[in-house]
């Protein structure tokens, strides 16, 4: 491709198939995002003139589409959305039209069924009629996909990236870089499955909340570790899922009914379950060979036991936290653990 002078044009490549074209988005965005892009599309070192021919303007939007598409915000890569609260988002859901995903989420599985039948045995408590919608939505989202056209849902994206990475920029909408935050591809919406939009919320929210956020930052720290890292975003929908189950079988219904709230539960419990399964990693030297035995101790803690852990997150959190330890590959992230609050559960 021509540079400066500008004697080769987007859009003179008529032999250029579609494969090779999708080659060429990320260096796209790279383009734009230092400006060149406009130069390319314009002439290098001209301002845009009133009257541009019919070609110059189909090549520019060709470039623009192609940058849109990578960028999946609506806009360039370049331009970062603004980051949403998770206020915001939750106010988006509960005025969202989510009737497919309430219908999903209300059908009961096999273990759904299971529990209604020890419910009917052992009559634990059920969750008071003036929360149950307040559950319905939270399963609701745990059903609803992520959808690139919803910049809500985009918006959410970008801003666990920016508060994980501490930096002030977007990223595209796919790339190496959502592996670098822990999840298994390019693509988050793919690890998504069983959670929904839930697993992103429940991200948002541990890494929004001014009493959580240098734990999120401490534990994502942990999961980069040179001997005991984690993929964090996948270890955090487990997390998730995990908490969704236990909500559907009722063992949180007498904390919620307690608190009178239910989304608030279960992102208190989905931080507690966090900061567990950390204590548990470091002071075992986890390593992902053996992450599945981690999870399955902390399903035993999470439905059994689920006010012990939020009484171990409520002590740590008041405790506060200590400056972290530069990352090292001798660091041990004992600032992780409690000491001053037992390990529950079985091991």
């Amino acid at each position: 491709m021509s540079g400066a002078g500008g004697s080769e044009r987007p859009g003179e490549r008529p032999e250029e198939r579609p494969e090779e074209r999708q080659r060429l988005v990320p260096p796209i965005a790279a383009l734009g995002q230092g400006g060149v892009l406009q130069e390319l599309v314009l002439g290098a070192g001209q301002p845009p003139e009133p009257g541009i021919s019919e070609e110059q303007r189909r090549a520019r939007e060709e470039w623009e589409a192609l940058e849109e598409i990578q960028s999946g915000l609506g806009g360039t890569s370049g331009a970062a959305p603004p980051p949403i609260s998770f206020t915001e988002a939750l106010q988006h859901f509960q005025s969202a039209e989510l009737s497919s995903s309430r219908g999903k989420a209300g059908a009961p599985g096999r273990r759904g069924i299971l529990a209604a039948l020890l419910r009917c045995l052992r009559g634990p408590p059920r969750l008071r009629p003036q929360l149950r919608a307040e559950r319905e939505l939270a399963l609701a989202m745990a059903q609803c996909a992520l959808d690139d056209s919803e910049r809500v849902h985009m918006r959410i994206l970008q801003t666990i990236y920016r508060q994980l990475t501490r930096s002030r920029l977007g990223c595209p909408r796919y790339g190496a870089h959502w592996e670098e935050l822990g999840f298994q591809g390019a693509d988050p919406g793919t690890d998504l499955r069983g959670t929904g939009m839930l697993g992103l919320m429940q991200i948002l929210f541990f890494v929004l909340d001014s009493r959580t956020l240098p734990l999120a930052r401490e534990i994502f720290q942990l999961s980069q570790h040179e001997t005991q890292n984690f993929p964090f975003c996948i270890m955090s929908v487990n997390i998730t899922r995990i908490v969704i189950q236990a909500l559907q079988e009722e063992r949180l219904s007498r904390e919620c009914n307690r608190r009178q709230q239910v989304i608030g539960v279960l992102n208190d419990l989905y931080a507690a379950a966090f900061l567990r399964l950390s204590r548990l990693w470091e002071q075992q030297h986890g390593t992902v060979a053996n992450a599945g035995f981690f999870l399955k101790e902390l399903e035993l803690s999470t439905k059994k036991r689920p006010r012990q852990l939020l009484k171990s997150l409520e002590a740590y959190l008041s405790r506060g936290l200590r400056p972290p330890s530069p990352p090292s590959s001798q660091t041990h992230f004992s600032s992780i653990c409690d000491a001053g609050v037992e390990p529950e559960g079985d091991s």
